[in-house]
């Protein structure tokens, strides 16, 4: 990647020892990188001014509203196919209340590996600077985000549904073994893509207000997370040694196809009554979902197109998840 140097005044010896400074200034494609004590001192704010507490903000004691969905129709995995035709109304309704419960297990499934993800992160870097306690103040974040999206799977009345053992296990290795612009470029798949289904559902007046009211607060606390994210995967691309780009390259396009695959788990179809292989098939065949899965992941693949990730092998293995055109 491109990259220029430019001096910077020294820092102040009290601010030497305690904060982590850059040494010279950065610069990718988007342009010069922002000072990373900055950029975490900004999302600190945010986060003190915009935080919430799931068990005071939602009314988790309120009934289900009859008539109303767990989540868009139009995001359900079989929607405007020729099964989706021949389910009745109610049928529909059951199959998006499972999925939504599905999608919460996923959500997370990825919280927890990102929290460790993080914490690998910061081990060795300042404690006293505003970039290690934003990371802290986002597992925080995440910590109440897995509970909430617990309470609203036993909420919705369905079971929660697990990733399969073997990407279980996968996500093992990763969380003990990935590279930190590796770990980053997994932390924006999992967060993005779900982020931008749910900027569709939290104002959906068709949706039950208890799934608003968790979207709502999940898209509130991870647009800083993605910040985040994004400028500390920008500074990686521009400083790792060249085997870990590609590395990170060859595992975030591994990640992508795991994580279409795990997006809804084929359980669902089998507790509405559907036949599970004829569901899967359609799914795999549906224009409309398709469309939905890349236009949830443009702004991402954008994003790593620009930066330098989807290169190679990589860019192949995008391709094959189904999420990049």
């Amino acid at each position: 990647m491109p990259r220029a140097t430019a001096p910077t005044p020294a820092p102040s010896p009290s601010s030497a020892s305690a904060t982590e400074r850059d040494v010279e200034i950065l610069r990718d494609a988007l342009g010069p990188l922002r000072d990373r004590e900055q950029v975490a001192a900004r999302l600190l704010e945010a986060s003190a001014k915009h935080s919430f507490d799931p068990d005071k903000e939602v009314d988790w004691g309120a009934p289900a509203e009859s008539g109303k969905w767990f989540w868009p129709p139009e995001l359900v995995s079989l929607y405007d196919t020729p099964l989706w035709r021949k389910m009745s109304e109610g049928q529909r309704m059951d199959l998006a209340r499972h999925e939504a419960a599905s999608l919460a297990s996923l959500g997370i499934w990825f919280e927890i590996i990102l929290m460790q993800l993080l914490v690998r992160h910061i081990y060795d870097k300042p404690v006293t600077s505003n970039h290690v306690r934003y990371a802290l103040t986002e597992i925080a974040d995440e910590c109440r985000h897995s509970m909430m999206f617990a309470k609203l799977i036993g909420k919705g009345g369905t079971p929660s549904y697990p990733v399969p053992r073997l990407y279980h296990n996968m996500a093992r290795v990763l969380k003990t073994v990935s590279t930190t612009p590796g770990s980053f470029a997994a932390t924006l798949l999992g967060e993005e893509i779900l982020d931008w289904m749910q900027r569709l559902t939290f104002p959906d007046e068709r949706v039950q207000p208890l799934v608003r009211g968790v979207t709502r607060i999940h898209v509130v606390e991870e647009a800083r997370h993605v910040r985040y994210a994004r400028e500390e995967l920008r500074r990686q691309m521009v400083t790792s040694p060249r085997w870990e780009q590609e590395l990170t390259r060859l595992s975030c396009g591994q990640a992508a196809r795991v994580f279409s695959v795990c997006f809804v788990n084929p359980s669902v179809y089998d507790h509405v009554g559907l036949d599970r292989r004829e569901a899967v098939t359609q799914v795999r065949l549906s224009g409309h979902r398709r469309e939905v899965m890349q236009s949830g992941a443009r702004r991402l693949t954008d994003f790593l197109d620009d930066i330098g990730v989807l290169r190679g092998a990589g860019r192949r293995m995008w391709k094959a998840s189904g999420l990049l055109a």
